[in-house]
């Protein structure tokens, strides 16, 4: 597979000069270069929690900031960098460049998102909630099951093929899919070993915004010299449309934690699997209010003393595009440590 993936972009980089009409290529070429666009976003945060033994149980803090830059040359490459700061803590999120000739295919090399779960790419503005949802975290890449930092923000590094395919009704393709053969290490890291994951996925959206999709991904993660696996499947939904939101999520993961091993013996305890679900709304009220509600399972050891359940309402206030006050309150129930408590966050996003 990874021969023919190779092969494949090769002989798509081989014919690439007769494919644009806009410009003679040349290396002195002066023209046919976008304007890039910089930009940014900064999310502050409040949050009460009243679990017990909680250390910030009522801090305010910086979740993150970002600042970007994107544009194209000669048309039809794409090219983004964006770049986080957490506090002290400044680290590269995404780089990439990507020939986007036709809409059918199109080819993407450095690093950014998994293409696992619909969740995973979205925007933390356009999330409709103050964190993603566990699984999209546990299982994508943000502070993973198998023990992959939250750093890498559900990223890696690799190369992807992408396309949308037979246009039919209103302005709309019938088919997405991606492909991607990435390290598994997450970002800013190189591979551990000479294997690498495959990801894709294949998206069917029947009426205009309505997505129905399956996922897979087959891989590894190495940590201290310890490999674990990271075979994992799942099937979405998700509906946008005038500013009316619902998606839905389901996910089963093989493979054990890097916590998971033991060094005397070379073994794993564990049940070396794990899942979770998801279900969320968003109903406008107004042109500048939203709220959100979230039904959230993860699953730790794929059983129901291992299961953690959060119910969420979360109220946006975006009073103007660069703006937005986020309110909301979460029940936890969590059988793994019999406990359950109340959460609170507030948050105000900004851009520019």
């Amino acid at each position: 597979m990874k021969k023919l993936i190779l092969t494949a972009f090769a002989a798509c980089l081989s014919v690439l000069p007769a494919m644009s009409q806009d410009a003679e290529w040349s290396r002195d070429l002066k023209d046919f270069a976008s304007t890039p666009k910089v930009g940014g976003y900064a999310i502050g945060k409040y949050a009460y929690t009243s679990k017990d033994g909680e250390k910030s149980d009522n801090s305010f803090s910086q979740r993150l900031v970002r600042l970007y830059v994107d544009g194209s040359i000669l048309t039809d490459f794409k090219y983004r960098v964006q770049v986080q700061i957490n506090n002290a803590s400044f680290h590269m999120k995404d780089y990439y460049v990507e020939w986007a000739h036709w809409k059918e295919f199109s080819v993407k090399v450095g690093q950014y998102k998994r293409a696992f779960l619909f969740e995973n790419p979205y925007n933390p503005w356009n999330v409709g909630f103050g964190d993603y949802s566990q699984i999209t975290k546990m299982f994508s890449g943000m502070g993973d099951y198998c023990g992959e930092p939250s750093s890498t923000g559900g990223r890696d590094q690799g190369i992807q093929f992408q396309g949308d395919l037979f246009p039919i009704g209103d302005g709309f393709r019938l088919v997405h899919y991606q492909l991607q053969l990435m390290n598994g290490q997450g970002i800013n890291v190189a591979d551990e070993n000479s294997r690498k994951d495959l990801i894709g996925t294949i998206q069917f959206q029947p009426i205009k915004d309505l997505y129905i999709g399956a996922f897979g991904w087959k891989g590894n993660y190495t940590s201290n010299g310890v490999t674990v696996d990271r075979n994992r499947w799942a099937l979405s939904a998700k509906y946008e449309h005038n500013d009316w939101s619902a998606r839905a999520e389901f996910v089963k993961s093989k493979g054990h934690k890097i916590s998971d091993y033991n060094a005397l013996d070379g073994s794993f305890t564990g049940a070396g699997k794990a899942d979770g679900w998801y279900a969320a709304v968003g109903v406008p009220v107004n042109d500048w209010i939203k709220i959100y509600g979230k039904y959230d399972v993860y699953r730790e050891e794929a059983s129901k003393d291992t299961q953690k359940t959060m119910y969420c309402i979360a109220p946006n206030l975006q009073i103007h595009k660069n703006l937005m006050l986020q309110l909301q309150y979460n029940y936890v129930d969590n059988q793994l440590s019999s406990s359950h408590w109340n959460e609170f966050w507030a948050e105000f996003y900004v851009r520019f």
